[in-house]
């Protein structure tokens, strides 16, 4: 799956990433995401992962294997 948008640092619970998707849709990102700035467009390649649970409760978990910056 690749969604295109904006990544996002929550503060909420100790702290965690987030990508706005274009289509409206909001993910709580895990894997691979060393390069991610808050406010960055990017386009995120993975899967989401519907037998995650977070604290962070701001939509389901989207398990990156690649970020790209655009």
């Amino acid at each position: 799956m690749k969604l295109s948008g904006t990544i996002r640092r929550s503060d909420l619970e100790g702290g965690h990433w987030t990508f706005e998707a274009s289509d409206g849709k909001t993910y709580q990102l895990a894997g691979s995401i060393g390069a991610a700035k808050d406010g960055a467009k990017a386009s995120a390649e993975g899967e989401v992962d519907k037998n995650a649970m977070g604290i962070g409760m701001t939509g389901p978990t989207f398990k990156v294997s690649k970020l790209t910056l655009e």
